[in-house]
């Protein structure tokens, strides 16, 4: 949803008599911002509320005319109201105001935990559900209590969308003027937006400062820098990884046939596609032997589209609270969603999502999957998706169906002709001549091996070979190997005959 959206939303929501709205989030200046927006073009009063300094007009209020003769010169700071800072006192003086307005009250749900806020809380809500008056909440990681949140509606206030971000980097320009020289072309201005994208505002101002300020100038170089910092920004959140297009260096030896349908698929986000209003793909659902370049897979389309690559690991999601998983998924789905368009890797997708046979999660992998269907199926941002997965019978069949991903891709152990790829990749990547090996021999040995016990063997002969100092023994460490297609032939012989019959070959 968009700024202008969410703005009409909440306009909506007040005038139709919903005497609470939940705002989920920390960027209080936004929340500000929608806010005036929406009451200035209603005509509603707006109070502000925090702990620190009770209950105030707020400065961006229509017709504010409480303002603070002390406030610091071109500062812009109401009068605060008397005796307002305690939750119970503010609830109070709020039910005796006879006029229409909205109330923010910041970092309001903790308070609720007292049995006599909440009570006085619930009776000013019933009251304001007549008269158009609305709280508003803001803050993060506090759910209401049940019978607070039953009257309570939230509003999903998402990332700064690119006009926003253009707005604060103009802000920034104009601060550091005479400072900083802006040498930003206007294709190098909109990389530069696109890469500040899933930052919040104070994020954004921060980091294009400290790139300005770095060497005195404003440049092309400084979009790096920024995604670098965006690197490190969706790290801290916990629940996505970030891999920028330019450290993508993966490349994947065999799977022309996936390589030709990705090449067939690429076409769907051009302009040409929605001339004949074909929608954007969807994702690909990889399933197949361990170690055989699903997860290389991934990171191969997102270098191939020069798309940034967000990685969802499934053990982030879960928290010991209860409805706290639920929430990281969501959060983690709004991130990819401002980062838009880019390649969400969800790894070993069945661990997450899969089918539980016992309610020893209390349903919990049921509902995210619910959810993570409901998005796949309405998601409109052109995000691509590439679910990884090794255990077919943990898949719910619901994913399996034709319509949920683009395509089902089957990964088998490589063949020859792959297993010559795989290893002239990894020998070169260590600096190997090739002409010192006998590929063809090589490659006879290796029968049966996956793409992952080919570049640990390469790696291993060449510890030993450092150790040594000797020549690299290749062949000597293959014939030591037991590759999975030993240790696991049933169970690789079973999921061969399930995927011939309903998966397409990555080949």
């Amino acid at each position: 949803m968009s700024f202008k959206a969410s703005v009409q939303h909440f306009q909506t929501l007040v005038m139709s008599f919903h005497p609470v709205i939940v705002m989920e989030t920390v960027e209080e200046e936004r929340v500000q911002a929608l806010m005036h927006r929406a009451c200035t073009d209603m005509q509603i009063a707006v109070f502000e509320w925090s702990i620190a300094q009770g209950l105030m007009r707020s400065p961006e209020s229509p017709e504010n005319r409480w303002q603070n003769e002390y406030a610091p010169p071109g500062g812009k700071r109401g009068q605060a109201i008397g005796k307002t800072a305690e939750p119970l006192d503010l609830l109070r003086h709020i039910q005796e105001i006879s006029f229409k307005a909205i109330y923010w009250l910041k970092d309001f749900a903790p308070h609720l935990k007292d049995p006599l806020v909440a009570r006085q809380f619930r009776e000013v809500a019933q009251q304001f559900s007549l008269n158009r008056s609305t709280l508003v909440i803001s803050g993060s990681g506090h759910p209401l209590p049940p019978e607070i949140a039953h009257d309570a509606v939230y509003v999903d206030l998402k990332l700064p969308e690119p006009e926003e971000l253009y707005g604060a980097v103009g802000e920034v320009v104009r601060a550091l003027k005479g400072r900083v020289k802006v040498e930003l072309t206007p294709e190098e201005i909109h990389a530069l937006v696109k890469a500040l994208q899933g930052m919040t505002l104070s994020q954004t101002r921060k980091v294009v400062s400290y790139a300005a300020l770095h060497d005195g100038k404003l440049n092309g170089e400084d979009i790096q820098r920024v995604q670098e910092r965006k690197a490190r920004v969706i790290h801290e959140e916990g629940l996505l990884d970030y891999f920028p297009p330019e450290t993508n260096l993966a490349q994947l030896g065999g799977f022309e046939g996936l390589k030709r349908w990705l090449a067939y698929a690429k076409i769907g986000f051009t302009p040409q596609a929605r001339q004949y209003n074909l929608p954007a793909p969807k994702g690909i659902l990889i399933v197949g032997i361990q170690g055989c370049g699903k997860s290389l897979a991934a990171k191969t389309i997102a270098r191939q589209w020069n798309l940034p690559l967000l990685k969802l690991d499934a053990g982030r999601l879960y928290d010991k609270y209860i409805g706290e998983s639920d929430k990281n998924f969501r959060r983690a789905i709004t991130l990819a969603e401002t980062m838009a368009p880019c390649i969400l890797w969800i790894d070993e997708i069945e661990k997450s999502m899969g089918q539980s046979h016992s309610e020893a999660d209390g349903g919990l992998s049921r509902r995210l999957f619910g959810y993570f269907l409901t998005w796949l199926q309405e998601k409109s941002q052109e995000i691509f998706v590439v679910a990884t997965a090794n255990d077919l019978s943990a898949i719910p069949p619901e994913l399996l169906r034709k319509g949920r991903f683009d395509e089902i891709f089957f990964v088998d152990l490589p063949e020859a002709g792959e297993r010559e790829h795989i290893l002239r990749i990894h020998l070169l990547r260590r600096n190997q001549g090739l002409d010192a090996y006998d590929l063809p021999t090589l490659v006879s040995a290796t029968e049966g091996f996956s793409g992952a016990e080919l570049e640990q063997a390469v790696i291993t002969a060449h510890y030993r070979a450092l150790y040594e100092s000797r020549p690299a023994l290749l062949l000597e460490e293959i014939k030591r190997t037991v590759p999975l297609s030993v240790t696991r032939r049933e169970d690789i012989q079973r999921l061969r005959a399930i995927a011939q019959e309903r998966f397409v070959s990555a080949r």
